[in-house]
């Protein structure tokens, strides 16, 4: 017997499961990041990190593509999620910065920037989000 679009019914059938294995979505998935389709980036690599919940590569690009897609409180999940294997990471910090301070929590915005800036000081991505943020922050207490 056959099920929607001609896919064997099994048990083990996933009617939306992409072909390869996840190294292959990995890859699918950074390419259409690359190529401007964040949200379809986001999902195939949500598939991947579900496959592989411990793979800081995936968790970066997976939350790359939800802060491109505009899904800025799914990004900060998966930011912090990299900061919590790895406090090394700046570039996980500056992430969950700039996703916090795109939900509009300027407040939270500000600590995790401030530890990508005294990890990375010649960054002038890094210095420059958190100087808008503090400026922001300091317009409102006037």
């Amino acid at each position: 017997m056959t099920q929607g679009r001609g896919q064997p019914e099994s048990p083990d059938y996933e009617p939306s499961a992409p072909a390869g294995d996840v190294y292959e979505w990995f890859q699918r998935g950074v390419k259409l990041l690359k190529d401007g389709s964040p949200a379809a980036a986001a999902a195939i690599l949500a598939r991947a990190a579900d496959a592989e919940p411990d793979s800081r590569s995936i968790r970066e690009a997976l939350a790359r593509a939800q802060f491109n897609s505009r899904r800025y409180e799914d990004a900060a999940d998966s930011f912090r999620w990299i900061v919590s294997a790895n406090p090394t990471e700046d570039y996980a910090y500056f992430g969950l910065g700039m996703a916090l301070w795109r939900t509009g929590d300027m407040e939270a915005a500000q600590e995790p920037l401030a530890i990508a800036v005294a990890m990375r000081p010649d960054s002038r991505d890094y210095v420059q989000a958190l100087k808008q943020v503090r400026a922001t922050l300091r317009a409102r207490e006037t």
